[in-house]
């Protein structure tokens, strides 16, 4: 499988040859619904019906406080977020974890490696 490549604006989404999409959000963005709705609806365009895990590096991003779009089931079966300080970790653990359910095993990262192996274990395992 080659590479998929597309520029949301506030970030880039990438669809590898190992089945992972992998979508990176500029660092020191603010994030609102409407850019995680984008970036969710380009998910499951790529995907185009397939399950699939999905990276997501948002190391010094900040977020709304509307973060219902996070709850939003996608095509993604598995969502690793990366970061890398512990403001990352605050806004990965609180973006609607408290509020919403989650729409599927999500997990927060520091390092690339650790996330990479998570999202390609078997997809039964949580």
């Amino acid at each position: 499988m080659a590479a998929t490549f597309s520029d949301l604006g506030k970030a880039t989404l990438v669809l590898g040859a190992d089945g992972v999409l992998q979508l990176a959000w500029q660092r020191g963005i603010r994030l609102d619904g409407s850019d995680v709705e984008a970036a969710i609806a380009k998910v499951n365009e790529i995907s185009d019906g397939v399950p699939r895990p999905l990276l997501v590096a948002m190391a010094g991003v900040t977020l709304s406080h509307d973060r219902v779009a996070f709850a939003e089931p996608s095509a993604a079966f598995r969502i690793a977020l990366l970061g890398s300080t512990p403001v990352d970790w605050m806004t990965a653990t609180f973006r609607g974890r408290h509020t919403y359910p989650q729409p599927c095993p999500t997990q927060f990262f520091t390092d690339k490696s650790e996330a990479m192996k998570w999202l390609l274990q078997d997809p039964h395992q949580t």
